[in-house]
């Protein structure tokens, strides 16, 4: 069975794969290595797993203005997430999506972070600001 959730665009695009879903907001300057892609905050949920090539799916950003700065360095050096689904917009969200340049959809019609699952198969047609999912087996 395929779940379908409509939300917003951040950032046009399309893209397929697994999710890796946090309860916890991420922090961008201190939260993560960006040359390994991984999350480094130490009392965060996924300390130590990485979130490269993985459709990464959050409640938001927290942290200072260097979020965005920390997320396009993952775009540069290759280790950035395939695709992004935050349920909070901040401008710290907005401008990371962005430089990061990947597929984000926002402000969907039920809270991403409680439907959908790490190890999920998520579509992120952000053109369409549709998501959809399926269920790992």
């Amino acid at each position: 069975m395929t779940l379908v959730l409509r939300g917003r665009t951040v950032v046009p695009g399309v893209v397929e794969g697994e999710a890796l879903v946090s309860h916890e907001t991420i922090s961008g300057w201190g939260g993560i290595d960006p040359a390994k892609g991984t999350i480094i905050e130490r009392r965060h949920e996924l300390y130590g797993v990485c979130f490269t090539g993985k459709i990464l799916v959050f409640p938001g950003a927290k942290g200072s203005s260097g979020w965005s700065g920390f997320f396009q360095t993952t775009r540069l050096l290759g280790t950035a997430p395939l695709g992004m689904i935050y349920t909070v917009t901040t401008t710290k969200a907005a401008l990371g999506a962005v430089v990061t340049r990947v597929p984000t959809v926002t402000d969907l019609d039920q809270d991403p972070v409680e439907v959908i699952k790490t190890g999920d198969w998520v579509r992120i047609d952000a053109d369409g600001g549709v998501v959809e999912v399926k269920e790992r087996s």
